[in-house]
């Protein structure tokens, strides 16, 4: 991917709603023909969608990044599961006891491989 795709990527990435691809050129500087690559790569990908949006009367697309599955491995260490997940708690994760913890078994995971 090249540098132009990833920060095009990101924009639409920090837009939760989505943004749309008339703005997107703007945003990025560059011109209207090379942003509509740049999507058409990204979309070609999968890492986005596109969807037809009318705004004043003008046709344009809306743009969201896709959500992608996340890997189970990554909230395990060993057999223990991430403690934030289903935790009630209103604490400081840096001061969490609970979650220190599962890094240290995550660490030590990591040190015997």
């Amino acid at each position: 991917m090249s540098e132009l795709e990833e920060e095009a990527l990101g924009v639409i990435q920090s837009h939760r709603e989505g943004v749309l691809q008339s703005d997107l050129w703007k945003l990025l500087d560059i011109d209207s023909r090379k942003c509509s690559r740049i999507v058409k790569r990204l979309l070609d990908a999968g890492l986005i969608e596109r969807i037809e949006f009318r705004s004043d009367g003008i046709k344009t697309y809306l743009l969201r990044a896709k959500k992608r599955a996340v890997d189970p491995g990554l909230i395990l260490a060993g057999e223990e599961v991430l403690p934030c997940i289903g935790c009630d708690r209103e604490c400081d994760p840096e001061g969490c006891t609970i979650l220190l913890d599962w890094i240290y078994l995550l660490a030590l995971e990591e040190y015997q491989e």
